[in-house]
């Protein structure tokens, strides 16, 4: 029976259709269980925020991509940018040659990134990779092995970002021994203030556990890098209050300790001396 609604959805098949089971039983024998799906839509073509499926079926996408599409399926600007670089050439390495467009790309998140000094930018793979790296020019500028992270933080999902992360249940269980030297402090979560305190105590209580952190957790001369999250992704979608972010700012800068901000699976490292 076909659905139509003025939102552009017009479902031709149940989800998913018989085309669509076919793919989805070759993806099961042909790809890894580890990597799950969120549903059992098979695309086709997509444009805009319009899915068409393999069976005719058209939807919208609320997902795209977990928030890394947000301009859109199949934007002509960019569609035309990928044909004109596919026309020149497609396939090289920085560390061998030398090609411009990275170097505009840097150029440009150079100046858009905050801060009144030199800064350098590091294209990566993935969030995973750039949060490693992050921790590793840490520890190297630092030649200290500690990292603070916070509770209900997501970093990746590669050996040392997994460790990073939080969520013990859900990304860790079943794998075994983690990277050592991380220390795991709480976060603020200002929607769940407890009960008997105002949000300025239960604040302030927060900030005062960084320094007892310091004397019971760690010395902070053995911390390389102190990473968070400004609004926590998967522990909720909780922005971290001002003053806290400023604490963990005057604490690294305090005991010389580079302060890594992760956002949308990008690691900012936010210290001038580093020069990145």
């Amino acid at each position: 029976m076909e659905t139509k609604t003025k939102n552009s959805i017009q479902l031709l098949t149940a989800i998913p259709g018989p085309k669509s089971q076919e793919v989805l039983a070759r993806r099961v024998a042909a790809l890894p269980a580890g990597a799950a799906r969120s549903t059992d839509v098979v695309v086709d073509s997509a444009r805009g925020a319009v899915i068409k499926d393999v069976d005719g079926n058209t939807l919208l996408d609320f997902a795209g991509g977990i928030g890394m599409i947000n301009v859109g399926h199949s934007p002509s600007n960019v569609v035309n940018a990928v044909k004109r670089q596919l026309d020149k050439f497609i396939h090289t390495c920085q560390i061998v040659t030398t090609m411009e467009a990275p170097i505009q790309l840097a150029e440009l998140l150079n100046r858009i990134a905050p801060g009144d000094f030199a800064k350098k930018t590091l294209l990566c793979n993935s969030g995973s990779e750039a949060v490693e790296n992050a921790i590793n020019i840490a520890k190297y500028y630092t030649q200290r092995p500690a990292v603070i992270v916070f509770e209900g933080a997501y970093h990746g999902r590669t050996h040392l970002t997994l460790s990073l992360t939080s969520k013990y249940n859900l990304f860790k269980k079943g794998f075994g021994s983690m990277v050592s030297d991380i220390y795991r402090l709480p976060a603020p979560n200002m929607y769940r203030v407890p009960e008997g305190m105002s949000a300025q105590k239960y604040l302030d209580y927060c900030i005062a556990r960084i320094d007892e952190a310091l004397i019971s957790q760690v010395d902070p001369s053995a911390v390389a890098a102190i990473l968070i999250e400004p609004v926590l992704g998967e522990g909720g979608f909780i922005p971290v209050p001002a003053p806290f972010l400023q604490k963990l700012r005057d604490v690294a800068d305090q005991h010389g300790i580079v302060l890594i901000l992760m956002k949308s699976n990008v690691a900012w490292g936010v210290r001038e001396t580093l020069g990145l």
